[in-house]
């Protein structure tokens, strides 16, 4: 059967998704087809966490569901976080669905296929025992030369606005030596740069070694000698350690690169919200980074209009973000999720007032930005290639160390060759709000 895939959400689902396609593949034999009107099975991995994403999520099934009626299509599967937390509504609502499988149980897609072939409906959502290894069967779906590597699974924490756990279930840290085999067996693959994801990478290893282990894993991952970047995603602020800030800063292959999303600066929200411990520990650990790693890029991300900001409070994130000047700022409007402590606070700020703040935010960060990355031209820097521009045929793409795959700009280069996946030197000429436009050059000039 010919299997046509869509992947919704965060990068975190984008693996569970070529788990998933990986074990379609190689036990059941399905081709992967990029062309849906030839699929005769869709698996949708889902997003549920906040309501733009559910909303996305539904109508993207809906649209699948169309498909039924006409053409190939015999078989849809609905996964993720949304299939987890709304699984019997979905069956209920939409009947064209077949199947629906939850976070947990990626490893059930096998006989879930074996059912649905025999024309019955299955839900599987009812544990959080999978944890993906070096064995588990996976289809890359990014460039050949990139890769996302998920070093656990869920979270303890009980960030109040955050139904996350609750659908991915308690901290599962995988074992170092597993993980250092996955990366071994992307670097044969072609695999140069590495994207490291947790929930929150920096309490990577309390459940299994009884300490943050980032740091030590990562000293093993660069030993790997194909791998020649490796960048580190949801960097919780309350966990990073001297000893990582050491590793990252020591290391070549590790890009100095901090996304450690902050949330909000004032204290009263910060601990109505169950985040870092004040908004001057806040400023402690960035100016920490600053510091020590004075070339760091730092991405954030910050959520405006939780229930009781006041408009001083807003002020407050707003001045913090004009002073410090992020590199990459997300900016993300509050939204209310059943079965969250936040749900039920008072003083529930209006969508109007939560749009207004959130448009000042990221015009600021615009500014911002561009700002920033005029100070880029004239300076060489290392590039990696990713391939022929969406832009137009005549010029390749590809990001520096500070430009994560698909969250923050590109470099544009328009002089110069370079084959997929090279690592190149750029002089950047011209600059965007996020993006650049430079010539690859020689590594004598």
């Amino acid at each position: 059967m010919k299997l046509g895939l869509i992947s919704l959400g965060c990068s975190k689902n984008l693996v569970d998704t070529e788990n998933l396609t990986g074990i379609l593949v190689a036990r059941k034999g399905f081709e992967l087809t990029n062309n849906l009107d030839e699929a005769q099975i869709i698996l949708i991995n889902t997003c549920g966490f906040i309501g733009d994403a559910k909303a996305e999520s539904i109508q993207t099934i809906l649209e699948i569901a169309e498909k039924k009626e006409k053409g190939n299509l015999k078989k849809i599967v609905v996964a993720g976080c949304l299939a987890q937390r709304y699984a019997d509504e979905l069956l209920k609502e939409i009947p064209e669905i077949d199947a629906v499988i939850g976070t947990g149980e990626i490893d059930k897609i096998e006989m879930i296929a074996d059912e649905i072939l025999k024309n019955k409906r299955v839900v599987k959502c009812d544990s959080f025992d999978f944890l993906p290894s070096s064995t588990t069967e996976r289809v890359l779906t990014t460039f050949p030369h990139t890769a996302y590597l998920k070093i656990s699974e869920g979270c303890n924490r009980k960030c109040t606005y955050c139904i996350i756990p609750a659908l991915r279930g308690e901290l599962r840290s995988r074992e170092i030596g597993d993980i250092v085999k996955e990366v071994e067996n992307l670097a044969d693959n072609g695999v140069k740069e590495l994207n490291i994801l947790a929930q929150e990478t920096t309490e990577y290893g309390i459940d299994l070694y009884k300490e943050k282990a980032l740091a030590k894993l990562l000293k093993e991952i660069v030993k790997v000698e194909k791998i020649e970047w490796i960048r580190l995603y949801y960097m919780f602020p309350n966990s990073i350690t001297d000893e990582l800030l050491e590793v990252i800063k020591s290391e070549d292959k590790i890009c100095k690169y901090f996304d450690i999303p902050i949330q909000h600066i004032s204290d009263k929200i910060l601990q109505n919200m169950g985040r870092a411990k004040t908004g001057q520990y806040i400023r402690g650990i960035l100016e920490k980074v600053r510091k020590q790693i004075p070339e760091a890029t730092i991405r954030t991300t910050v959520i405006v209009g939780f229930p009781g900001e006041t408009e001083e409070e807003f002020q407050e994130l707003k001045n913090f973000i004009e002073e410090f000047k992020f590199d990459y700022v997300g900016v993300f409007k509050y939204s209310r999720e059943e079965g969250t402590v936040a749900y039920s606070l008072e003083n529930q700020v209006p969508e109007e007032i939560k749009e207004k703040r959130w448009t000042e935010l990221v015009n600021l960060q615009t500014e911002i930005a561009e700002k920033k990355n005029r100070e880029m031209l004239g300076k060489i820097v290392d590039v990696i290639i990713d391939g022929i521009s969406t832009e137009s045929e005549y010029m390749l793409e590809g990001r520096t160390k500070g430009q994560a795959l698909d969250i923050d700009g590109k470099v544009l280069t328009i002089d110069g060759t370079a084959n997929q996946g090279d690592i190149v030197k750029v002089r950047i000429e011209q600059n965007f709000d996020y993006d650049y436009i430079g010539a690859i050059v020689s590594d004598e000039e």
